[in-house]
């Protein structure tokens, strides 16, 4: 099947942009370098199409009691304009997705999905939330999303828009305009930078782009792809689904405990199995490595002991642009998860020395 083309494909074609297949996408892997693009995103902005996220929207006076039988956090007390990490999980506890939820309106929410679990993500929530009175809708073909993310971000959207966006919190959302076209502005990113996202109707989105690459070319704006969103995120030691996350690891493994809420009221899909998974610890967690050499240990390589034995597996590793050195994410023993602990990873049957540090491996000032 051929890939879906999001509607910015012309404008990343003109820029020179090298695609790759990503989730049933034609997407931008990187115009010109990955490297400058995550060091602009760093030092002053980056400019992302991820069109390929999915939408689904809650509807009606149960949507928030759907939502709280549905997944792991209490999304009925998010309040309107707001927004929260969460997770569906499945009956084992194993994670079949991580979730950003907008609260819209009192009886309105906006569930976005990675890309790859999209469908799946729609299709569980139609079924959990059969019984309650909420209509779920599939709203991924009416949105486009267009990421500015780094220091700059501010500086450049504002001469762009009439709201305030000192005023903009966290994880919060507000429907505003931006270059004269309806947006639902979000301050939430995946780079572990200041930014914003911004949700507009697909035939809205070339003009807002083109806006947003004008007004950031005083201050250094680059388009970046998926290669440098990549290397952002890992620094940043955010979860990638099928790398950190997956049907194999509840969310306590992932150092995510804090988004399963047990203390909410009513039950939950998967309640039982982290309740229990909760009670008895995991007997893996996932760590930062650091090493000593560029060469970056890679997802699958198996990390080993001060003995040679096998005691975890890398999830993503890469050399930081930022830092002059490799990274990775891996799950290992608790019993090797202090941070200062000397391990090696079997990087190609070649023992490369790493030590366990305390994730993020990068936080902006």
């Amino acid at each position: 099947m051929e890939p879906r083309r999001t509607p910015l494909h012309a404008e990343h074609e003109a820029l020179g942009a090298h695609f790759t297949d990503f989730a049933g996408w034609r997407m931008p892997l990187r115009y010109d370098s990955e490297l400058a693009e995550h060091h602009a995103v760093r030092s002053s902005a980056g400019l992302f199409d991820l069109t390929h996220m999915g939408e689904i929207v809650l509807s009606g006076p149960e949507a928030g009691a759907a939502l709280d039988h549905a997944l792991v956090g209490h999304c009925s007390a998010i309040g309107v304009g707001r927004a929260r990490y969460t997770m569906i999980c499945a009956e084992s506890g194993g994670v079949v997705d991580d979730l950003i939820v907008y609260r819209l309106a009192e009886q309105e929410y906006l569930v976005v999905a990675n890309a790859s679990n999209a469908t799946t993500v729609a299709a569980e929530l139609v079924e959990r939330a059969k019984g309650f009175d909420t209509e779920v809708v599939d709203r991924s073909e009416d949105y486009a999303l267009i990421a500015v993310q780094g220091p700059a971000s501010t500086t450049i959207l504002a001469g762009l828009t009439s709201t305030d966006l000192a005023s903009v919190k966290y994880y919060a959302s507000y429907p505003a305009e931006v270059a004269g076209k309806p947006v639902l502005l979000a301050r939430t990113g995946y780079t572990g930078e200041d930014g914003f996202e911004l949700f507009t109707a697909p035939a809205d989105a070339a003009h807002v782009w083109r806006a947003l690459l004008e007004a950031g070319q005083p201050h250094d704006l680059k388009p970046a792809g998926l290669g440098c969103r990549d290397t952002l995120r890992l620094e940043a030691g955010m979860p990638l689904y099928g790398n950190e996350l997956g049907l194999d690891r509840t969310p306590f493994e992932a150092n995510l405990g804090r988004v399963v809420k047990l203390d909410k009221p009513g039950d939950f899909v998967g309640r039982a199995a982290l309740a229990a998974a909760a009670e008895a610890g995991a007997d893996s967690t996932l760590v930062g490595l650091r090493t000593a050499s560029r060469r970056a240990p890679r997802h699958g390589y198996p990390v080993l002991d001060a003995d040679g034995a096998e005691i975890g597996v890398v999830t993503s590793g890469a050399l930081s642009p930022t830092l002059g050195h490799s990274v990775a994410m891996a799950y290992v023993t608790r019993a090797n998860a202090e941070p200062g602990t000397a391990l090696t990873v079997d990087v190609r049957g070649r023992r490369e020395p790493v030590e366990v540090v305390a994730l993020p491996f990068y936080k902006r000032k």
